[in-house]
């Protein structure tokens, strides 16, 4: 016999948003510091160093961090909150590229070789992110040498994603690039609750889209359907995965 299922459950917005106007304690910013791609593992104390470099920001829902064009100074990390990336065309059609939670690095900088943003970035809810301009990054580059050979790492992975077309998110039929995003997302911001897989952003069809190099009727179609066939559910503000196994299949069928 199926356990009903809790309406309360259902309705609940999984992500803990935070209030503004927020403060970003030491705990967290250390925290996320040593979860970034540049900073993982330096040790407390050159951690407290590059902190004490950074600025702390609070971004409302939707409120635009940067925009494509603009001049590029400065490096961000999310602390918390979701981060949207994305691209919009001369006609102001809005495509998202990357969903960013807490540890996660965006931004670019012209010393980088990246004298403007090539995308945009807006907060998908109210959201913290420590910021660093070139200068402060400088000295941290001169500091953590590591820190240097893990940009050049990631500048060349950068490039190669470029000239592989995204990592081959626009390959495949729609169904396997909303399969594979999903999973991805669930990669990052999945919690496992009786609802299947649970992602912690909110997420609009638009937004899905995007990252599945689709459109949003297209997009909508593929969700209805597997809804109906019990492999996701969905609401206002929040997605389950409950089938992550029938996913995976249609992400990378066999042979």
């Amino acid at each position: 016999m199926t356990t009903p299922r809790d309406p309360q459950e259902r309705r609940t917005i999984p992500l803990a948003e935070i209030s503004l106007p927020h403060r970003c304690p030491r705990p967290v910013r250390m925290t996320v510091l040593d979860r970034s791609a540049y900073f993982h593992g330096l040790g407390e104390e050159a951690l407290d160093r590059i902190d004490r470099r950074m600025r702390t920001s609070t971004w409302a829902e939707e409120e635009a961090i940067y925009r494509a064009g603009e001049s590029a100074e400065t490096l961000y990390v999310v602390a918390e909150g979701r981060v949207r990336i994305g691209e919009e065309s001369a006609a102001g059609t809005r495509t998202v590229t990357d969903i960013l939670g807490p540890g996660e690095m965006f931004g670019a900088m012209s010393s980088l070789g990246e004298p403007v943003h090539t995308r945009s970035a807006t907060a998908l809810v109210n959201s913290c992110t420590l910021r660093i301009g070139q200068d402060a990054f400088r000295e941290v580059l001169v500091e953590n040498p590591e820190v240097g050979l893990r940009v050049v790492d990631d500048l060349a992975a950068r490039l190669s994603r470029a000239e592989a077309g995204s990592g081959g998110q626009g390959a495949g039929s729609v169904e396997q690039r909303v399969a594979r995003s999903l999973l991805r997302l669930g990669e990052k911001f999945g919690r496992r609750s009786r609802e299947g897989l649970l992602l912690e952003v909110p997420l609009s069809r638009a937004d899905l889209a995007g990252l599945a190099r689709s459109t949003p009727e297209s997009v909508s179609r593929v969700m209805s359907r597997w809804k109906k066939d019990g492999v996701v559910d969905s609401g206002r503000r929040w997605t389950a995965l409950k089938d992550v196994e029938q996913l995976e299949g249609i992400a990378e069928p066999e042979g």
